[in-house]
């Protein structure tokens, strides 16, 4: 009796991880037709990309609130975050800073780990989720090495009311709003450029708040462009790992390999 239940036992675990093995392999499938799909696309005209000047930033955080303002994030959100790190010895420290938004990368690696498609990049080179396709898995945040995604849990914060729950914000060109009885996401989220400012003519918002006019943007596939002749000195975070992000920097900044840019304003080392 026991070498039956043992055998029954054996069956089942073969079965599921049988079972296991063709949606693991589905899944990889689906993520290599969706990489081949955003490596398809470079015959753009346009790519959008930004370069950052590490030495014009002050740490204001003017970026980091009209980002809020404009996108309209939950209070515990943040597209745009300004990492802080002290450099020097007393009696001269020196004070870095360091925005870190989407790096909109090339080669994403949100994209690949995405089973239902909701995240991909588009011919112009933004990063993009569709928040009707996101099951909120996070798999994507997982495989996000810059900490660039967040996790909206769709809740509603009463006391006191705040101007997000009650206002019409607009991305990715359609309008949401919370609701009581309804969450307006309920899913990831991202810096997407002010992908609606674009579509305006606009420049995103943190580039039009940037007190030290440290932020230059637009169309790196135009020689001509500010942001194409700053792009060709520019370096990357974590150029290592091949992402090919499209949020660039100019300026000493001493990365911490091995470290996860994380998503939040870090003070301190």
């Amino acid at each position: 009796m026991e070498d039956k239940k043992l055998t029954r036992k054996k069956l089942l675990i073969t079965s599921l991880l049988g079972t296991l093995g063709l949606v693991a392999g589905e899944l990889i499938r689906s993520s290599n037709n969706i990489e081949e799909e955003s490596d398809k696309d470079d015959d753009s005209s346009v790519k959008y990309g930004m370069v950052i000047d590490l030495d014009r930033c002050i740490g204001c955080n003017a970026c980091t609130i009209a980002c809020k303002q404009e996108n309209n994030t939950p209070p515990d959100m943040n597209y745009n975050v300004v990492i802080e790190r002290e450099e020097g010895e007393f009696p001269h420290p020196k004070k870095k800073f360091l925005p870190r938004i989407c790096m909109q990368c090339d080669k994403p690696p949100c994209v690949k780990v995405c089973p239902v498609g909701a995240t991909k990049k588009l011919n112009n080179g933004i990063v993009t989720i569709d928040y009707e396709k996101c099951i909120g898995c996070r798999y994507c945040m997982t495989a996000c090495p810059y900490g660039a995604r967040s996790f909206d849990f769709g809740e509603n914060y009463n006391t006191p009311p705040n101007s997000f729950e009650s206002t019409t914000y607009a991305e990715y060109d359609q309008f949401y709003k919370r609701d009581k009885t309804m969450p307006a996401l309920n899913g990831v989220r991202k810096c997407h450029y002010c992908s609606h400012r674009l579509a305006e003519g606009k420049l995103p918002a943190c580039v039009t708040a940037c007190l030290g006019k440290a932020r230059t943007f637009g169309n790196l596939n135009d020689p001509e462009s500010e942001v194409s002749k700053l792009a060709s000195k520019s370096w990357s975070l974590k150029d290592n790992l091949g992402t090919k992000p499209r949020t660039m920097y100019i300026g000493e900044w001493k990365e911490e390999r091995g470290k996860r840019c994380v998503n939040q304003i870090v003070y301190g080392g």
